[in-house]
């Protein structure tokens, strides 16, 4: 969802690290209570998912292939929680343990979408 909307709004860079930020504290706010409701990292809370792929396409052309890459990159890695993601998951409580696990899956798939980039050039 999160990647349909980067087309249909045509967010660009400098959309998204508008969004971003506030994005990211009202989902710590959102998940931390619905949390408390839901049980731990229920699947009904999506705004960590949301702000991970805004993070995931950052500085990326936003065409069909990037888009792509970055949607299986961003599930792969949301799903395998490499280290340290799993680890901040882990020790890092709540709404903000939420957060920051789909953050830094994002980060991951931007950093080897970046080094694909690259490397392809």
């Amino acid at each position: 969802m999160a990647f349909l909307t980067i087309i249909l709004l045509d967010l660009d860079d400098i959309k998204i690290l508008i969004i971003l930020p506030p994005l990211f504290l009202l989902g710590f706010l959102a998940s931390h209570h619905a949390e408390k409701i839901l049980g731990k990292d229920s699947g009904h809370i999506v705004i960590d998912e949301f702000c991970g792929c805004l993070a995931a396409v950052l500085f990326l052309p936003k065409n069909i292939a990037y888009l792509t890459a970055a949607f299986v990159l961003f599930r792969a890695f949301d799903i395998l929680k490499p280290p340290p993601i799993r680890k901040i998951e882990e020790i890092v409580p709540g709404g903000m343990g939420i957060m920051l696990d789909d953050l830094l899956a994002g980060i991951y798939t931007c950093l080897c979408l970046q080094l694909w980039r690259y490397l392809s050039a």
